[in-house]
């Protein structure tokens, strides 16, 4: 499904960008490919789709633009997987944060050396101590927490990408928020095109236990959005607010697809 399309939302600023929409339908399939670059020595980059997204993405050229540079991008909430059913395509819950665990795995297995970028130095520190002790064989040759201010695209962006590169790391997980962290890593990867980098939002602040994720039992009744809003209303309330604006309009959209998809199948 095309979540956000350049042409239908925005006509007048579309700059040629393809539409954003969900690439990789399993966390099997992604694995899968994920491991054969790191055998060819090809980079990736990993954007994480929720709703969130779809409200920046249609007030943000820069961040539009960092999205259509991503190799994968994933189903990061539910609306998101069930509006690519609804609309035809196939789509399975892939978070950022759930995707900590087994690209640690695929990169000890491999012997990938890792790099951290985002959070905190104590967040960073307190992480990677705890993936190297559950997945033996994983190195992290780098944790660099920018400072308040970062901008992802500029020359302190630069420094850091150089850091990155000197440490010798093949993979980089991005802890820095939407937008950051995805504008960060299509500037990154140009310029690093053997690096594979992915945006994993508060998920190093759930491993070192600064942030408390939902129960799974709320994350497995699509729940979790009602966890986060009572444990941080001020700052999610308006969020939430502007996701719930835009379902209206993606669920028509969905159905759009639906029934073209419908149609090509069956001709009159």
């Amino acid at each position: 499904m095309m979540i956000w399309s350049p042409e239908t939302d925005d006509p007048h600023r579309s700059h040629g960008l393809p539409p954003v929409q969900v690439t990789v339908p399993t966390r099997e399939d992604l694995l899968q490919d994920l491991g054969a670059r790191l055998e060819r020595g090809q980079g990736f980059s990993i954007a994480t789709l929720n709703l969130d997204h779809v409200v920046k993405l249609r007030r943000d050229p820069a961040f539009r633009r960092a999205y259509s540079s991503h190799s994968h991008v994933t189903a990061d909430g539910r609306p998101v997987v069930w509006l690519t059913r609804l609309s035809g395509g196939d789509a399975r819950l892939i978070t950022g944060s759930d995707l900590i665990a087994p690209l640690a795995a695929l990169c000890a297995k491999t012997n990938t050396p890792v790099a951290m970028v985002g959070a905190t130095a104590q967040v960073l520190k307190t992480s990677a101590q705890r993936l190297e002790a559950q997945y033996p064989g994983l190195r992290v040759l780098a944790q660099v927490a920018p400072p308040m201010g970062f901008i992802p695209d500029s020359a302190d962006a630069d420094a850091v990408i150089d850091e990155v590169a000197a440490s010798g790391a093949r993979v980089c997980f991005l802890a820095l928020g939407a937008p950051k962290q995805e504008i960060f890593a299509a500037h990154a990867a140009a310029r690093l095109p053997n690096m594979g980098f992915v945006s994993i939002g508060a998920g190093l602040d759930f491993i070192a236990g600064t942030q408390v994720r939902a129960p799974r039992i709320m994350r497995a009744l699509a729940m979790e959005w009602v966890w986060r809003l009572t444990t941080n209303p001020k700052r999610l309330a308006a969020r939430y607010t502007a996701c719930l604006a835009i379902l209206p309009r993606l669920l028509m959209r969905a159905l759009s697809e639906r029934w073209a998809r419908q149609a090509k199948k069956d001709p009159a």
